[in-house]
C-alpha cells in the first residue's frame, strides 16, 4: 500500500441494524477499489471482515474490523462495526477513533433498532455521517420510503438524498445524480443521460438538495435568494459544510451485491467525511486540558482502540495515531502503567492480514504485536504525563457463574479469564464471596455465550456454566443476648471458655463492631481477639442462609476462663457460638441488592415496561422523555432481573435498552426469605449426605 500524508486520509465506522449489509458493503467496497478480487459472502464465511471462527459460524459480525481502501489519492479506513445490540462496546471503541460514520439502511425494513441505536451515538460522539439505502434490488424496496422513515425517526436531522435509484425494484438499472443531473448505470456505472419520464421528479427533489446547500453556507444562501444559480461545485461546497457540521445528512442509494450506486459512494467518502485533523482529540497532559490535532510534526501519540489476542500472532492492538508519527523500533510509553515499550512490530491491517510497515503517520490506524500489558485504552505517547480519556464503555448487564471443567482448566482459568476482559472493556469477571461464585459479565447472552466459547477455542479452557445467585446479606433487626460455654476433656490437655455476648442492629448495613465490657477479669483481654476472630469466621459463612452477615455490633460483657485449659481455640469456638446464638434470638431478616434500573424505550412501549415493573416488586422513581422516547427509571430487587436483558428485548421487539446501577441492600418479604433459607437448607443436608 502507497504512503499517504495525514490530509489524505478518512476514518469511517460503518453502523447500522444487523444483516442491513454493513459486511457486504465491505466487501463490495474493496472489490470495488481492487483490494480484492472476488468478493466473499457473509453466508459462506469467507468475507475480509468476519474473519473470526465465531463470525464465521453465527453469521455476524462480532468485532470491528479494520478495512482500508484506496481510492482518489486516499486512503479510506472502513471500520465494519457489529450491529448486534450485544457488541455496542466495539461501536464505542470504532467512535472513538473514526472522524465520521456510514450508517447503512436496508431498503425494505427502513430504520430498525440497530439503525436507532447507531444514531444515538453518532448523536452522543456528535460526528457527521452519510446514510446508504443498501438492498435497492429488493423485492418492496422503496428509497422515498426510507427517506421519510428516517425523517420521522430522527426529526432533529436534515436529510437531503443525493440521488434516486434507476429502475424498479428487482431491476435496479443504476442511480441518477441529484447533484451532476446524469444518471449511471449498472456496476460500471456508466453515464447516460436521465430518462425523460425522471426528469420532472428528479428536478422537484434536486431544488431541496440546492437549498439545502444554500442555507449551509451566508455566502451561497445570498447568491441563491438572489436568483443566481449555484455551480456543482458551490452545491457540493455547502453540502459538505452542512455535513461536517451536522446539520445535513447526505443519502446514497444502491446495492452492495450487484455494486449499483458504489461508486457515487466513494466519491462522497472523500469529499464529505472530515480530514483526521479536522477535529482535535481532547487529551490531559497531568492536570493540564490540552487537544491532539492529529498533527504529523508533534510528538507521536496514539490510542488503543481495540485488542485481539491471537493464538498465532499474539497479542494485537490496534492503535490510531493522533499527534505525530509511529516508527518501527520507537520507544513510547505506555502511560498508564509507566512502563517503555519498543514498536518491534508496525503493521498495517485489513481485516485478519497484517503486513510490515515502516511508518504509521498521525490520523492513520494500524497494529502494533506482541506488546505485553498493553490493552485497549491505553496511551502510548512521548510524553509519559500524556492520557486520552477512552470512551465510556456501558457496564454489563447480562452474567453466568463459570467453573472450571477439569482440573487442568482450573490452572488456567484465571489468565484465561482476565485475557477476555483484554481484549473487551464490556467484559468484567466478579469473584463474589457472598455466593462463591465466579461471575462473566456481558452484555447479553450472546455476548457471554461468544465470550465462553472464546475460553475454549483461543485459550483451550473448557467451563461449567450456572445461573447467578442472589448476594443475599443477613443482619438483624433488634437486640439480643446469648451466653455459650465450649468445654472439651480430652486424654491431654482441655479446652474451656465461656463467653456472654450482645448483638444490636447498626444502621450502617455494611458496617461491624466488636466491643468489650468485661469488668474484673472474668475474661483476660488477651482472648478478647480471638472471640472477635470466631465471630468473624461466622459473618463470613452467614447463620441463617450462608450469606454474609452485615450490620451488627457485638458486645461481649461476661464470661469465664480456666486458669489451664483456656487458650485461644477455645474462645474463637466459644466467640463463634454465642454469636451464632445471638443473632438466632434477634429477629435475623436476609437484606436483597436492589438496583436502579433505566429503561429507554419507544414511548408506545412505557405502560407494558412500568407494568412489568410491578410484577418485579419493581418502585418507579421517575419518567422522562427523550425525543420520541420515553425513559423510566425504577428500584427493582435483582433477584427480578437476572434475565432481564431477554425478556426486554422479547417485551419491545428489541427496540429498548437499559443500564443497571447497585442503589442499596432491603429486606426481602418474609415469604421470599423462608424459601430462599429452605433452599440453603436443602442444599447444607444434600452436601452432608453427598
Amino acid at each position: 500500500m502507497a504512503k499517504y500524508r495525514t490530509d489524505q486520509i478518512r476514518n469511517v465506522a460503518i453502523l447500522g441494524h444487523g444483516s442491513s449489509g454493513k459486511t457486504s458493503l465491505t466487501e463490495a467496497l474493496l472489490f470495488k477499489t481492487g483490494a480484492i478480487n472476488r468478493m466473499g459472502r457473509v453466508e459462506d464465511g469467507s468475507t475480509v471482515s468476519d474473519w473470526d471462527h465465531e463470525e464465521q459460524r453465527r453469521q455476524i459480525s462480532i468485532n470491528l474490523s479494520v478495512v482500508p481502501i484506496e481510492v482518489d489519492n486516499l486512503k479510506v479506513n472502513l471500520i465494519d462495526v457489529p450491529g448486534y445490540q450485544d457488541f455496542v462496546g466495539e461501536v464505542r471503541s470504532a467512535l472513538h477513533v473514526a472522524e465520521a460514520a456510514l450508517v447503512v439502511v436496508d431498503a425494505v425494513a427502513g430504520v430498525e433498532v440497530g439503525t436507532e441505536l447507531a444514531w444515538g451515538y453518532l448523536d452522543e460522539y456528535k460526528k457527521p455521517r452519510i446514510v446508504f439505502v443498501n438492498k435497492m434490488d429488493r423485492e418492496n424496496a422503496n428509497f422515498q420510503h426510507v427517506v421519510d422513515n428516517l425523517s420521522a425517526a430522527f426529526p432533529n436531522s436534515t436529510f437531503i438524498p443525493m440521488q434516486l435509484p434507476l429502475g424498479a425494484a428487482e431491476s435496479l438499472e443504476g442511480v441518477v445524480s441529484l447533484i451532476s443531473m446524469k444518471a449511471y448505470i449498472g456496476k460500471e456505472e456508466k453515464e447516460v443521460p436521465i430518462p425523460d419520464n425522471m426528469l420532472d421528479e428528479v428536478e422537484a427533489v434536486r431544488i431541496a438538495t440546492i437549498e439545502a446547500a444554500a442555507e449551509a453556507d451566508d455566502e451561497l444562501i445570498l447568491k441563491y435568494l438572489e436568483g443566481e444559480e449555484l455551480t456543482t461545485e458551490e452545491v457540493r461546497a455547502g453540502l459538505r459544510k452542512g455535513v461536517l457540521d451536522g446539520s445535513i445528512v447526505p443519502i446514497y442509494c444502491g446495492t452492495a451485491t450487484t455494486a449499483i450506486g458504489l461508486d457515487r459512494l466513494l466519491q462522497a467518502l472523500g469529499r464529505y467525511v472530515p480530514v483526521p485533523s479536522a477535529h482535535p482529540m481532547p487529551a490531559k497532559r497531568g492536570d493540564e486540558e490540552v487537544s491532539l490535532a492529529s498533527d504529523p510534526d508533534g510528538e507521536p501519540a496514539a490510542v488503543v482502540f481495540k485488542t485481539i489476542i491471537d493464538r498465532f500472532v499474539g497479542r494485537m492492538n490496534y492503535v490510531r495515531v493522533f499527534s505525530g508519527s509511529l516508527h518501527k523500533d520507537e520507544q513510547l510509553t505506555n502511560t498508564r502503567t509507566g512502563e517503555h515499550l519498543k514498536l518491534g512490530n508496525l503493521m498495517s491491517v485489513r481485516g485478519k492480514d497484517l503486513s510490515p510497515i515502516s511508518e504509521l503517520v498521525a490520523g492513520d490506524i494500524g497494529v502494533l504485536t506482541k506488546l505485553e500489558h498493553v490493552i485497549t485504552g491505553d496511551t502510548l505517547a512521548k510524553e509519559p504525563s500524556l492520557v486520552v480519556p477512552e470512551p465510556a464503555y456501558p457496564q454489563p448487564l447480562y452474567a453466568v457463574a463459570v467453573s472450571p471443567a477439569t482440573q487442568a482448566d482450573s490452572a488456567k482459568l484465571g489468565s484465561s479469564l482476565h485475557a477476555l476482559t483484554d481484549e473487551d472493556r464490556t467484559i468484567r469477571i466478579e469473584n463474589v464471596m457472598a455466593t462463591k461464585q465466579t461471575l462473566l459479565q456481558g452484555m447479553g447472552d450472546t455476548h457471554v455465550d461468544v465470550a465462553i466459547r472464546h475460553l475454549e477455542s483461543k485459550y483451550g479452557v473448557k467451563v461449567e456454566t450456572a445461573p447467578p445467585k442472589v448476594p443475599y446479606q443477613e443482619t438483624i433487626s433488634r437486640t439480643a443476648s446469648a451466653q455459650y460455654r465450649h468445654k472439651k476433656q480430652t486424654g491431654g490437655a482441655g479446652q474451656f471458655a465461656e463467653v456472654h455476648m450482645r448483638v444490636e442492629p447498626l444502621p450502617d448495613a455494611g458496617s461491624f463492631e466488636y466491643t468489650s465490657e468485661v469488668f474484673g477479669g472474668a475474661i483476660s483481654n488477651v482472648f478478647l481477639p480471638s472471640i472477635e476472630k470466631g465471630i468473624r469466621q461466622v459473618m463470613e459463612q452467614g447463620v441463617v442462609a450462608g450469606f454474609p452477615v452485615v450490620g451488627i455490633k457485638a458486645i461481649v460483657f461476661d464470661g469465664k476462663e480456666h486458669p489451664v485449659d483456656s487458650k485461644d481455640i477455645a474462645f474463637q469456638t466459644a466467640g463463634r457460638e454465642v454469636f451464632k446464638l445471638a443473632v438466632q434470638q434477634a429477629a435475623p431478616v436476609l437484606l436483597e441488592p436492589i438496583y436502579l434500573v433505566e429503561v429507554t424505550v419507544p414511548e408506545e412501549y412505557m405502560g407494558d415496561i412500568m407494568g412489568d415493573f410491578n410484577t418485579r416488586r419493581g418502585r418507579v422513581q421517575g419518567m422522562e422523555q427523550k425525543g420520541n422516547r420515553s425513559v423510566i427509571k425504577a428500584l427493582v430487587p435483582f433477584a427480578e432481573i437476572l434475565n432481564y436483558s431477554t425478556e426486554l428485548r422479547s417485551m419491545t421487539q428489541g427496540r429498548g435498552f437499559y443500564s443497571i446501577f447497585f442503589d442499596h441492600y432491603d429486606p426481602v418479604p418474609a415469604h421470599l426469605a423462608e424459601s430462599v433459607i429452605a433452599q440453603f437448607k436443602r442444599e447444607e443436608a444434600d452436601a452432608q449426605h453427598a
